[in-house]
């Protein structure tokens, strides 16, 4: 993966980019307290897929308006969107905000904020997918249904190899980069 510095109206940014030129492009969300490698196994798997993927530093919190001044300055004029903790949120917001930006929607453990009391976030218009890593979401899950106006799956995925799990996100993403 290749690192890159971008300006945004909040400040520098570093994303790292991995994976073709091809025109699809998967923009990766990790959560606040993720590791910097939370999603290489998945993004080299979508690689491999001939998907361009692109993620943001743990930690780091754009919002909406940085989020699009990042899409503009990488020349992505939309992207899958994945997002996971913290990140989900701020993939919710920006999928529900930016209506032809945003192609897909896969969020790991974070129902659409509106089920947690969050109303000001929008519902959603577009394929989403909520992966259910942790049981303890499921209710979550299903409760989030009434704000996805758009096919909406819930996917459980068995978390006890790591491998396996990121194979499984990898083409839970796949398949909604397709519109098929």
């Amino acid at each position: 993966m290749q690192q890159q510095t971008v300006s945004l109206p909040s400040g520098d940014l570093t994303v790292r980019i991995d994976g073709p030129d091809s025109g699809h492009a998967v923009l990766l969300l990790p959560a606040d307290d993720d590791g910097a490698d939370v999603f290489d196994d998945t993004a080299a798997r979508l690689t491999t897929s001939d998907l361009r993927t692109v993620t943001l530093e743990p930690g780091v919190s754009p919002n909406d308006t940085d989020l699009v001044a990042l899409l503009d300055a990488l020349g992505l004029p939309w992207v899958n969107l994945v997002g996971r903790g913290e990140g989900a949120d701020r993939a919710w917001s920006l999928a529900a905000r930016t209506f032809g930006r945003v192609s897909s929607l896969v969020v790991i453990d974070r129902g659409h904020p509106a089920v947690r009391d969050d109303s000001a976030c929008p519902a959603v218009e577009l394929r989403t997918t909520m992966v259910v890593v942790d049981p303890a979401f499921a209710e979550e899950a299903s409760a989030t249904s009434r704000y996805v106006y758009g096919d909406y799956r819930v996917v459980t995925l068995d978390s006890s190899t790591p491998d396996a799990a990121a194979a499984a996100l990898a083409t839970e993403i796949v398949m909604r980069t397709s519109a098929w």
